[in-house]
């Protein structure tokens, strides 16, 4: 709902600024969702009328105009380039030294050798509005000299309010202005509305076919008018700071009326109907062109207003083009004022693409009890801007919706709210908001008007006395009862630390879908019977996701598209391998890309790689100890992939994507991905204390030349079955092959710490130690020492 702040202040003013309005409507619930002025800043420009016109000798396109700004003295020369530059019109003329939108300053100048002291302004130019054809012509009687800032109220404010869907009643200014009213305790003016003088006989009548979906229709002819008439600066402007274009005087009107009063109205050529109007339910494959141009082929669900012609206009969302009134043509015309009900057209412009000011209101409820307001202040504006002779009113009237009341205890408002109100402050509230109020005892049976839809049950009521009271206005209090801390298993670490400890190491955590493409789930789970959605939001977005790669890929393809050449992610979110809730176990998964270290002067740019990676697990996992056994997995590349092992059993897998993926994703360069339980992560041993040797540690390093097939952690294994207790760590630190190792051998170094905590290591002690490793390695995989 979008309007201007003056055109409110016309029907309710507060003493309260812009800013203090807008907090104020947001907390009692309608969101001002932005709060713009009606055009950028600007200065010196006043109202100017252009006394003559002559054209330029030496520019065709160019005239000379003598312009009257109101300072005294002689006309200003000014050299102008509008088409619809005339004598006698009245336009914004920028001053010398005034500031204009864009910062565009305005100096004398001599165009084609002729000087000109201002510029003539253009709406665009001044920022009023996006579409110009010349300068903004204003009415004959614009005094000149007037500031043109003031004249046009551009020190006005739009506000947008996002309305609920529940609040229908504040889809006008009218609805907006009594919901002020209600918060301030300002006095509200609604719009005096007189009835029109009937001064002719002519009226159509109407039939109501279908009573439950249309209970009140009201129609009146006014004959003699002239549509071509222009539609008044004032209601133009209105309508243009509301977002509705302005059209032609007679289609402004009625949609003045929507937003003055919330009410939609139609106006048909009355001319072009034939015989009684009906309102019944359309015949499947009857057909329609609507104002849109659209051509309709109406179905059997769809309300209709009916002539004897067939369908004129598809009822509470758009107007027929054959019947639509048409500026200069257009003699006598049929306005439409009805209440249709919410249930017979939500859905139905969905379903056509396509939406209306009329559908948004009707799809939430509008007000049954105003549609003859609405018609005589319709009435008023007609005969006021395009003339004619109004007919009587024409009502078909039927069963309108029965206001239920609704019981509010007020023992039951202080148990909701925590605050104490007494009888008299509740009804005082509610009836501010023109509900009816009827009490008994300390219950109050509360009768909701006829604009109010969303007013159904006790709560509803009790919503409506905290909003009037003020949420601001409701005290903090600590909470009374006593607190007790729950007992933490000592074996867990909480899934927040997990997080942490992977951002400290550079991953940005991500969030995606849970509803992914049935193609991730093949290219890089193998899963061809993926747990499918019965109504998927989108196409691509059909299937659950058991792996949570698809989303990293598709996150590092978004960042790539950026120009972000190094990219760290990870996510912990659940995977679903059925539809059971122990067949959707959490993961956490990784992914790294790009140099591995950020770009600088101190380190050379190299590409992160598995034993990056592989870093980051250890460090996750630490400091449990994972070992990593070479694996095959559909999304990573073969020889490049590892399952992650705790204890024994797989609880994770990584490697470099397939470079078939890397081509179908049209990737630089292959990531790197880990995908692990999250129940595994969590999981953490418990410190155990260990005293501190205070003896010098003893380093020991042997190169063993094995196998090209013998893998590297069969050599850890190895030793690591072997070693005595005095030996505390051991490390590879080199693989080498070439000279003076055979063919299909390598020699793999590793380095040995030996300490005890209770003495110095003798060399004997030390030896023994060492050979019961090399004896080892020799004995499993046939591994000798290189010398």
């Amino acid at each position: 709902m979008k309007f201007s702040e003056s055109w409110l202040r016309e029907l309710v003013n507060p003493a309260l600024n812009n800013a203090e309005l807008a907090e104020l409507l947001t907390m009692a619930g309608l969101e001002v969702e932005e709060n713009d002025p009606a055009a950028p800043a600007f200065d010196r420009v006043v109202v100017a009328q252009v006394l003559e016109v002559r054209k330029h000798e030496n520019a065709e396109k160019l005239n000379v105009c003598q312009v009257d700004a109101g300072l005294g003295g002689a006309p200003l020369q000014i050299v102008c380039g509008a088409p619809n530059v005339a004598p006698g019109v009245k336009v914004p003329c920028a001053l010398v030294g005034a500031s204009l939108p864009g910062d565009f300053k305005i100096k004398e100048a001599k165009l084609r050798g002729v000087e000109s002291f201002g510029m003539l302004c253009s709406a665009r130019e001044l920022g009023v509005s996006e579409e110009s054809e010349g300068l903004l012509l204003l009415p004959a009687d614009a005094p000149v000299g007037v500031s043109f800032r003031d004249y046009y109220q551009l020190d006005d404010r739009i506000l947008t309010l996002k309305l609920t869907p529940n609040r229908a009643d504040c889809l006008s200014l009218s609805g907006i202005a009594r919901e002020v009213a209600a918060l301030t305790d300002s006095r509200y003016s609604p719009v005096a509305i007189q009835p029109a003088a009937v001064t002719i006989d002519a009226q159509r009548a109407v039939h109501l076919d279908v009573p439950a979906a249309c209970p009140r229709y009201v129609g009146r002819v006014i004959q003699g008018v002239n549509a071509a008439a222009a539609t008044p600066d004032w209601m133009r402007r209105r309508l243009e700071r509301s977002g509705i274009r302005s059209i032609s005087a007679l289609v402004d009107i009625t949609n003045y009326v929507l937003m003055e009063l919330g009410q939609p109205m139609h106006a048909f050529d009355h001319a072009k109907l034939k015989g009684d109007v009906h309102v019944r339910m359309a015949v499947a494959g009857e057909q329609l062109e609507l104002l849109n141009g659209k051509q309709l082929a109406l179905e059997a669900d769809m309300l209709v207003i009916a002539d004897g012609s067939g369908p004129i206009a598809l009822a509470g969302i758009m107007g027929g083009m054959p019947t639509s009134v048409q500026a200069g043509q257009t003699r006598d015309v049929f306005l439409e004022s009805a209440y249709f009900a919410p249930a017979v057209i939500n859905g139905k412009a969905r379903r056509l693409g396509f939406g209306s000011d009329s559908s948004h209101r009707y799809e939430r409820g509008v007000d049954f009890g105003n549609c003859r307001q609405a018609m005589e202040r319709a009435t008023e504006l007609v005969l006021a801007i395009c003339g004619g002779q109004a007919g009587p009113l024409t009502e078909a009237l039927a069963e309108l919706p029965a206001r239920a009341p609704v019981t509010l205890r007020v023992p039951r408002v202080a148990r909701v709210l925590g605050i104490s109100l007494d009888v008299a402050q509740i009804v005082a509230m509610l009836q501010k908001l023109g509900l009816q109020v009827g009490q008994d005892g300390e219950r109050l049976i509360v009768t909701p008007p006829s604009y109010r839809f969303d007013i159904n049950i006790e709560e509803d009521l009790i919503e409506e006395v905290a909003r009037l009271y003020g949420y601001d206005n409701v005290p903090t209090r600590a909470p009374s009862n006593s607190l007790a801390m729950l007992k933490q298993d000592g074996k867990l670490r909480p899934a927040l630390a997990v997080k942490l400890a992977l951002a400290a190491r550079d991953f940005q955590e991500i969030v995606s879908y849970a509803f992914v493409e049935a193609q991730w789930e093949a290219d890089f789970a193998a899963n061809t019977a993926p747990v499918k959605l019965l109504n998927p939001i989108a196409s691509q977005m059909s299937v659950m996701r058991s792996t949570l790669i698809g989303g990293l890929v598709s996150t590092l393809i978004a960042n790539l598209n950026r120009k972000h050449e190094r990219v760290r992610l990870f996510e912990v979110a659940r995977v679903f391998h059925g539809v059971d809730a122990n067949q959707q176990p959490e993961k956490l998964a990784g992914l790294a890309y790009g140099p591995r270290l950020h770009e600088q002067w101190g380190a050379t740019a190299t590409r992160v790689d598995f034993y990056d990676l592989k870093a980051d697990v250890e460090a996750l996992l630490a400091p449990r100890q994972a070992r990593f056994e070479k694996a095959e997995h559909p999304a990573f590349h073969p020889g490049r992939c590892a399952n992650i092992l705790l204890d024994g059993v797989v609880v994770g897998v990584m490697g470099e994507l397939h470079p078939k993926w890397v081509q179908n994703y049209d990737l630089p360069a292959a990531p790197v991905l880990f995908e692990m339980d999250l129940a595994a992560l969590i999981q953490r041993d418990l410190i155990a204390a260990k005293p501190v040797s205070k003896f010098q540690p003893v380093r020991r390093d042997l190169a063993f030349v094995v196998d090209d097939a013998v893998q590297y952690q069969d050599i850890l294994d190895a030793m690591g079955s072997a070693k005595s207790p005095c030996v505390t760590g051991i490390e590879g630190f080199d693989v080498y092959r070439g000279k003076g190792v055979p063919e299909g051998k390598k020699s793999l170094a590793f380095k040995v710490i030996l300490q005890d905590t209770q003495k110095t290591l003798s060399d004997a002690e030390i030896d023994l130690a060492v050979s019961q490793l090399v004896a080892a390695l020799q004995q499993r995989h046939d591994a000798q020492l290189r010398s």
